[in-house]
């Protein structure tokens, strides 16, 4: 599967972001979907996930209360809504699909697809 993602943009602290990541394929639902970032020199790291039906979400804690996950299978998208922005927000955001579910898993080799990658850089 391709995922495509978008959205990213230079805001300022407190601001707001939403990002899409459009899947190519119709089996989009048989994917669990997650959200990572990369910040330069650092490691990629897991920001949040969702269920193949949507039922279940997952978030690191450094997101939660400020950040939701969410999918709408018939345009085979999922998107993160970015609240209360930090300039600790600051990276590239990349969407991934995971073959076999698991809601829970935050490790990037736990997923099987990959997008692009799109900037998001939050000013102080």
């Amino acid at each position: 599967v391709q995922l495509q993602a978008s959205g990213g943009g230079l805001v300022q602290a407190g601001d707001s972001l939403r990002l899409s990541c459009a899947a190519s394929e119709r089996t989009f639902s048989r994917y669990s979907m997650g959200w990572f970032r990369q910040a330069p020199g650092k490691e990629r790291e897991f920001v949040a996930a969702i269920s193949r039906s949507a039922s279940s979400t997952y978030y690191a804690d450094s997101v939660k209360e400020r950040f939701t996950i969410s999918r709408d299978n018939a345009k085979n998208t999922v998107y993160l809504q970015m609240n209360s922005l930090k300039p600790e927000d600051t990276g590239v955001y990349f969407c991934a699909a995971d073959r076999f579910g698991g809601v829970t898993n935050v490790r990037p080799l736990d997923y099987d697809y990959w997008g692009q990658g799109t900037q998001v850089t939050v000013s102080s």
